[in-house]
């Protein structure tokens, strides 16, 4: 498999490293522990000559020239966490060049990946629409009112499609990385996820901060202010757009814009939420911790745990031991 990763300047160094370093390690186990030969071919490419990463450091890139053809192009993230730095950056003239390239790969037959804000470039080039994708879910709202035409799930971790395969935030790198060798040979890939402990992840929504999601938008922070100061109560949709001086229908549309969900489905996030935080510290009994979120028995609560973040509450209450 020949793979070209696209190297910007200002890129999140951990991204860039933990691919390469995902994808040498992968070389190296094939070639020793299952006795074949390397299995993929990495060049590291700009569309400038000089890169450096977000910490200031060179990257060596090569010339993207006619003919470099590879099976796929990896984006990395750019070091921008806040919509403030990410916009101008998608601005900026390199940016633009990459993502023209990125354009013509496709036009050519070539198969894309992003993790994290790279996602933003797939998504900027027009690559993502009326498709399924994922990206840092701590944007997540920003990337539903910039790209409205894709179908973004930012509570999964890897959403392949006919294109490629989109990840999720940061460290989604790696999984991005796992995903592309266990294309190749799962044997390998599990080989390889042993040799770096790195667990096979499909889900972000262990990860995502309610509160935060929330920030995009005004009335969204007071329907969460709300919400959190009735989670015993359980949820009516007309109190909430009374409450908020609000009607029913435009909360439901200004989630659904904001969130990509439904009002009693963040009101279940926050649930979650503190449902987590008491079984963590709290030393409250799974029924009693039941009640302080609204339901009336911990079997329903313990149902809603695993739905959400695919663990029971043996695992979470083990996670702080």
């Amino acid at each position: 498999m020949r793979i070209a990763v696209l190297a910007l300047d200002g890129l999140f160094d951990t991204g860039l490293a933990v691919t390469l370093d995902t994808l040498k390690a992968a070389n190296g186990l094939a070639a020793r522990a299952m006795g074949g030969s390397p299995r993929f071919d990495v060049s590291v490419v700009g569309v400038r000559r000089r890169v450096r990463s977000g910490h200031g450091f060179a990257i060596p890139v090569q010339p993207i020239t006619s003919d470099l053809k590879p099976d796929w192009v990896i984006v990395p993230a750019l070091g921008t966490t806040t919509p403030d730095l990410l916009l101008p950056a998608l601005e900026r003239a390199d940016v633009q060049d990459a993502i023209g390239q990125l354009q013509q790969w496709r036009l050519d037959g070539v198969m894309v990946a992003a993790s994290c804000i790279g996602t933003f470039l797939l998504a900027e080039a027009g690559l993502l629409d009326h498709r399924q994708a994922t990206s840092t879910w701590s944007l997540a709202p920003l990337f539903r009112q910039r790209y409205p035409h894709v179908m973004l799930d930012e509570s999964r971790m890897l959403v392949p499609t006919d294109i490629g395969v989109t990840a999720g935030a940061a460290m989604g790198h790696l999984d991005l990385a796992l995903w592309l060798v266990r294309k190749t040979s799962p044997e390998l890939a599990a080989l390889v996820s042993r040799y770096l402990l790195a667990d096979i992840r499909t889900s972000q929504a262990p990860y995502i901060i309610p509160n935060h999601l929330a920030q995009a938008d005004p009335l969204i922070q007071r329907f969460e202010r709300w919400s959190r100061e009735h989670l015993k109560e359980g949820f009516s949709l007309q109190d909430a757009a009374s409450a908020l001086a609000t009607s029913t229908r435009s909360l439901q549309r200004r989630c659904r814009e904001v969130l990509g969900k439904s009002p009693l489905a963040y009101f279940q996030d926050l649930r979650v939420e503190r449902a987590q935080s008491l079984l963590h510290g709290s030393g409250l009994d799974l029924e009693a911790i039941a009640a302080e979120v609204g339901y009336e028995d911990g079997a329903t609560l313990r149902t809603l745990l695993r739905q959400r973040l695919g663990r029971g509450v043996r695992d979470l209450r083990a996670e702080l031991r």
